[in-house]
């Protein structure tokens, strides 16, 4: 029987809020952005993409480092919070959201796009040509044939979020049911060379990586290559 502690569920509790709520902001925030890349032809579309893929490449040290010093009570965001009264949002769950949105779009945002780039032209000419408008075209032709994409990017950023643990150090540090989610309470327990807990926390997180994205391909395949499915 696994021996899960109360801290441990503290923070599976914690990072499963964490990843709601970041993957549905990501998914209301990356649907608009992902068909204005795939429709522009403005110049300025190059460098969003670039901006959007950055989280990629850049080590996540290194954003979490630039995210400490941009909301630190020196740095210009920060002044500005503090002069508007605003809570800070160093070591708080609103600046791991906050923080965790950005670290994340690149994986929810190309999938919306690959999909919403697949589209034929000619199906929203045809819709065009019906009178329907750029708005109705979006919610009627574009969100049903994107939908594949969309369950993909919802889940790469839910799971992508799940396993963060660079930015979540920097911006959240280490406060039990605030900040302290289930990849620094994985790396308190090999701190404590508590490696039985951490094992289990760990294996946990594995195997649940494993069955949510083999369900999710296996029904995207299906969906892609249904003549394959008998």
């Amino acid at each position: 029987m696994l021996n899960i502690s109360p801290d441990d569920w503290a923070a599976i509790v914690l990072t499963i809020k964490l990843a709601s709520t970041v993957t549905a902001i990501l998914i209301v925030l990356s649907t608009p952005l992902a068909w204005w890349l795939v429709q522009t032809q403005s110049w300025f579309k190059a460098p969003v993409i670039a901006v959007v893929a950055m989280p990629v490449i850049l080590p996540p040290t290194v954003l979490g480092f630039y995210f400490l010093v941009l909301l630190s009570p020196t740095g210009w965001l920060g002044s500005v919070l503090m002069t508007l009264n605003v809570p800070s949002l160093l070591f708080s769950f609103t600046g791991l959201v906050v923080t965790s949105v950005i670290y994340s779009l690149p994986f929810v945002v190309q999938p919306i796009y690959l999909a919403m780039k697949g589209i034929p032209q000619a199906t929203l000419e045809v819709a065009a040509t019906v009178g329907a408008g750029p708005v109705d075209r979006f919610f009627s032709i574009v969100l049903p044939l994107s939908r594949p994409g969309i369950i993909a990017a919802a889940v790469l950023g839910f799971i992508h979020t799940v396993g963060e643990f660079g930015v979540v150090l920097m911006i959240g540090g280490n406060i039990p049911q605030q900040t302290k989610v289930l990849s620094i309470q994985i790396y308190d327990h090999v701190e404590a060379l508590n490696y039985g807990a951490a094992h289990v926390l760990s294996g946990s997180l594995v195997l649940f990586s494993f069955v949510v994205l083999l369900v999710l391909y296996s029904v995207l395949w299906r969906r892609i290559n249904p003549s394959t499915v008998e």
